[in-house]
């Protein structure tokens, strides 16, 4: 698959938990580092996630903000 998405971030599935309606993906990208996605239900099964799986993070967003105290 290719995509236009610069933004690609390599993890493993640390936890997978399924809602009435949407699932929740927790994937490490580092020791101690997490990016947590909400996708429905039904892509997590049709993609066939699982615990432990090998997935990437695609981030594709207008602008990134940042904040310092």
């Amino acid at each position: 698959m290719k995509v236009s998405a610069r933004n690609l971030i390599p993890g493993k599935i640390k936890t997978l938990t399924h809602g009435a309606v949407n699932s929740e993906v927790v994937i490490e990208v580092a020791p101690g580092v997490e990016v947590t996605s909400i996708i429905t239900k039904h892509s997590a099964e049709a993609m066939g996630l699982k615990e432990g799986g090998s997935v990437k993070a695609m981030v594709k967003a207008s602008s990134v903000m940042l904040v310092v105290d």
